[in-house]
């Protein structure tokens, strides 16, 4: 079914995706990643984890940015939701302090990623991160 909403909207919510993306990967700034956010809100399944609250979230950003302090986010494909922004990125980066209870191996991940970026009108209020777990056990040499 094909999604009605108009193009200002959805210029400004790319354009939210776009600072927040560039706030953590290119920026390392935790803080500023956090600010994106009306309602600071993040649910990372495959860890069965959420992060409900500016502390929080800002936590799980501050851990990402030092367990994998080179880690770079290149967008491959953006879609548009009636109430989300979905972009499928690759996640490059070098473990180098513990994540995910996963001690630092000093290995490189590379793998794909799906963002949704919740909004509620132009507020960015939630983000869901989908990635496959295993594979990035195997790639930091956790499990064969």
């Amino acid at each position: 079914m094909p999604t009605s909403i108009p193009t200002s909207l959805r210029e400004r919510r790319e354009a939210i995706v776009s600072e927040h993306m560039q706030a953590e990967a290119v920026k390392y700034n935790p803080a500023a990643t956090v600010a994106t956010f009306r309602r600071p809100y993040c649910e990372v399944p495959a860890l069965n984890a959420v992060f409900d609250g500016a502390e929080a979230v800002l936590g799980f950003v501050t851990n990402i940015v030092s367990a994998f302090p080179d880690f770079t986010i290149r967008p491959v494909v953006l879609y548009h939701a009636d109430g989300a922004v979905i972009v499928e990125v690759r996640f490059r980066g070098t473990q180098r302090d513990v994540w995910a209870g996963i001690q630092p191996t000093g290995k490189k991940i590379d793998v794909q990623v799906a963002l949704i970026f919740v909004f509620e009108d132009a507020d960015l209020v939630g983000e869901k991160i989908y990635f496959d777990q295993a594979t990035v056990m195997r790639q930091l040499g956790v499990i064969t």
